[in-house]
């Protein structure tokens, strides 16, 4: 598959894969307790095989320091003031010392993998120095995983193709709170416009992928 670029050089994006949506226990914006098991078990297997090929794993971390930081997004104190909203708990996400505030532990390896924790929007690349550690090390592709797949994976997936990465989703290792419809929709623009989608026993049948 022709990626868009003649060498790919890749790194995985690992978007929000904290307590904050994936453990029951603790979540203020809760994946499915189904559906969470089943993405970090996806992640956690696609890492295993990238790290053992070494391509590198930036984990981004939603944290704000207050709800202030969260309220001065419209669209989002708007929700939080609907309580029949499905996000109107968004002024309460992911405070800074909340314990969703961390990332979950069957996806990282604090040892190898890169944390990016100034994420404060949907977009993974504003305020936060993801694309100074993307260019930094020589990476032109990113292989996007993580939660929501029609806010923050979308989001991102159109920002990297924006700054001329060459953009891959992975299908089998995103997944959303807001339901199936809106997980293929996002999956369905990303396919027509800004990059592939593909399933990560896909990706490594990729030829010259390797960091």
């Amino acid at each position: 598959m022709d990626l868009g670029v003649d060498r790919p050089v890749p790194a995985v994006v690992a978007i929000d894969l904290h307590r904050g949506h994936l453990d029951p226990a603790v979540a203020t914006m809760p994946l499915a307790p189904d559906r969470a098991a089943r993405v970090l078990a996806a992640n956690a297997r696609f890492f295993q095989s990238c790290r053992a090929d070494a391509i590198p794993i930036v984990h981004l971390l939603t944290q704000y320091r207050d709800a202030g930081e969260i309220a001065s997004m419209p669209a989002w104190l708007a929700r939080s003031r609907d309580p029949d909203n499905p996000r109107t708990n968004v002024l309460k996400h992911n405070l800074g010392g909340m314990p969703g505030v961390a990332i979950m532990p069957q996806v990282l390896d604090a040892k190898r993998d890169w944390v990016v924790d100034t994420k404060k929007r949907y977009d993974c690349f504003i305020g936060t120095d993801l694309d100074f550690v993307l260019r930094t090390h020589g990476i032109n592709t990113v292989f996007i995983t993580g939660v929501n797949t029609n806010s923050c994976v979308l989001s991102t997936a159109c920002a990297a193709c924006s700054r001329d990465y060459a953009v891959v989703v992975v299908e089998d290792c995103v997944d959303t709170m807001d339901g199936p419809a809106l997980h293929d929709a996002a999956l369905a623009c990303i396919r027509t416009a800004f990059g592939t989608v593909l399933r990560s026993d896909e990706i490594h049948k990729l030829q010259g992928f390797k960091k």
